[in-house]
């Protein structure tokens, strides 16, 4: 082992000690049975569905206990990160509503980017070799390769440890011949390396069993490194003591990094914190189900429900029911509130279900105020559909018409709208700047009828139109006008007779249907209709005239 004097050199002649950095992150004053907890995504990758679940729960906890909340970006795999991420993650959780309770700016715990604590992990990695805890290992890729190639060949498992270890008792005067000699070398933990079984409690799956942890992982990345940073295994457990962690929720991924993890804990002096592993969000796949994959799945991208317009709310509701199956029977205001628990949460993966989300979103919508939809609607599409947003604020008082249709003042409103990005498919043929007016007679939506035919109806309506507020006063018009233009009164009257009628009342409806809206399916036409106005109606349903 080398002397505490050469484990010195090798690192800033002004790095504190560890007093240092626990009089700088003392103990907090919260009280007894606060939680205080972390989510930590990594900018390797953009936000996953599966982490805003997670984050849910972590913020959750920390607020019903009186803690506190924290995200914290490790960015310790600096050759992985996705340029743009960190700003994403912003993004996603300010818009779920599981932002951070610390910053740089407001907290006392930081910096909350692990790239920013290298100075902290330093301390902690020198400990370590001055205590015999760590050691400095020169192994090749080369060797490592080799190594694991004899290890899968021997059918055991792969890893640092063992007769394989070969830096883990080196000479000393190997070691400072290679340090002299300037070869870049990676710091080791020194594990136990006793073979055997561990038990730990889970706090979501209990008591739990597992191999201990013989492999000598490695602590601190490369010295050729132009910023030494340390692995997640060491920086987690480092960052977890000093930000004053009290429980640690992640995904059921890391389980069989504990026994490693608790064995750094020990190894470092710390006080173990409980674990809570949570099962992965799930997708139907065949006959089977598979974890949600960022790679095969757009909806595991949290990018996908806020590009999509997903209203937050109705997604959180979504996921804390999965979370807890109980909040899934309670009114949406009531499970918002809910006290979420870890003793409640399931160990066989949730399964992620669009159909039943939208559902969900629907009824939630369905429940808003027409202004509060617009200014919802406004808001995405200031930022995903800028057409969309221009042209609905330029016709407000239209768009709230056009949104009380069927949704305010009665018993079973409407439940079409389940996304925000949905409002121009079902609305934006009420805006004139994205309706574009139906002129060609002979249109395949008017179901076949002659040109002249739909001429000839359209400009005896317009002879007689008039804005009235009564439906069945508003229908005669069509009535009477499709009368007079050879169309039976009914269906069943048209069929008895084909050959005396040009069509039915339905056909009549169709064609002013189609010119309203451009579609065959719309609500009640006379609801379309006094939204629009009069003057809209006539200007539609005189395009197909041609110019007057």
């Amino acid at each position: 082992m080398l002397d505490r004097d050469e484990i010195d050199a090798l690192y800033p002649a002004d790095l504190p000690g560890p007093e240092h950095w626990e009089e700088r992150y003392p103990p907090r004053n919260l009280t007894p049975g606060a939680m205080v907890t972390r989510f930590c995504p990594s900018p390797t990758g953009f936000a996953h569905l599966g982490g805003v679940y997670v984050a849910i729960l972590d913020k959750d906890l920390a607020r019903q206990s009186g803690g506190a909340y924290f995200i914290r970006i490790e960015d310790t795999d600096q050759a992985r990160t996705v340029e743009g991420a960190t700003a994403q993650f912003d993004a996603a959780f300010g818009y779920f509503g599981v932002s951070s309770d610390e910053s740089d700016q407001t907290g006392a715990y930081g910096p909350y980017t692990q790239s920013d604590r290298a100075r902290i992990y330093l301390t902690y990695i020198r400990e370590f070799l001055r205590a015999g805890k760590a050691y400095l290992c020169f192994a090749t890729k080369e060797e490592l390769g080799t190594a694991t190639e004899e290890q899968r060949a021997k059918k055991v498992p792969t890893g640092y440890y063992g007769r394989w270890a070969t830096w883990r008792d080196a000479a000393d005067e190997q070691v400072r011949e290679r340090l002299a000699a300037g070869q870049p070398y990676v710091v080791r933990f020194r594990s136990p390396g006793e073979p055997g079984r561990i038990t730990f409690t889970d706090l979501v799956r209990g008591r739990l069993e597992a191999d201990a942890n013989r492999n000598d992982i490695v602590i601190l990345k490369s010295s050729d490194s132009l910023l030494r940073l340390p692995t997640y295994h060491f920086a987690h457990v480092v960052d977890d003591h000093l930000m004053r962690v009290t429980h640690v929720i992640r995904g059921d991924e890391w389980l069989s990094s504990v026994p490693v993890h608790l064995q750094l804990f020990d190894a470092a002096g710390f006080e173990r914190i409980p674990y809570a592993h949570i099962a992965p969000l799930l997708k139907v796949d065949g006959s089977g189900k598979r974890k949600l994959s960022k790679r095969k799945d757009p909806e595991a991208s949290v990018e996908f429900y806020i590009k999509a317009g997903y209203p937050a709310p109705s997604v959180l509701y979504y996921l804390r029911g999965l979370i807890n199956g109980r909040l899934a029977e309670m009114a949406l205001t009531e499970a918002l509130t809910a006290p979420l628990g870890l003793a409640e949460c399931g160990v066989s993966g949730a399964l992620v279900d669009l159909v039943k989300l939208e559902d969900i979103a629907a009824d939630y919508v369905a429940t808003l105020p027409s202004r509060d939809v617009l200014d919802e609607v406004l808001t995405w599409a200031d930022t995903h559909d800028t057409e969309l947003a221009q042209a609905v604020r330029a016709e407000q008082d239209l768009a709230v018409r056009a949104l009380d249709i069927e949704r305010t003042g009665v018993d079973n409103p409407r439940k079409d709208l389940r996304k925000w990005s949905d409002f121009r498919p079902i609305y934006g043929y009420f805006f004139t700047a994205l309706f574009e007016p139906v002129a060609d007679p002979g249109d395949s939506r008017f179901g076949g009828l002659a040109p002249d035919v739909v001429r000839r109806l359209c400009a005896d309506l317009l002879r007689v139109y008039q804005d009235l507020s009564d439906s069945d006063g508003w229908f005669d018009q069509i009535r009477v006008t499709a009368r007079d233009n050879d169309f039976a009164a009914s269906v069943k009257e048209y069929k008895s007779d084909p050959g005396s009628y040009v069509g039915s009342i339905r056909e009549a409806s169709q064609v002013v249907r189609v010119l309203l809206t451009g579609s065959t399916r719309s609500p009640a036409l006379h609801l379309v209709a006094g939204a629009l106005g009069e003057t809209e109606v006539r200007k539609r349903i005189g395009a197909v005239l041609g110019p007057s």
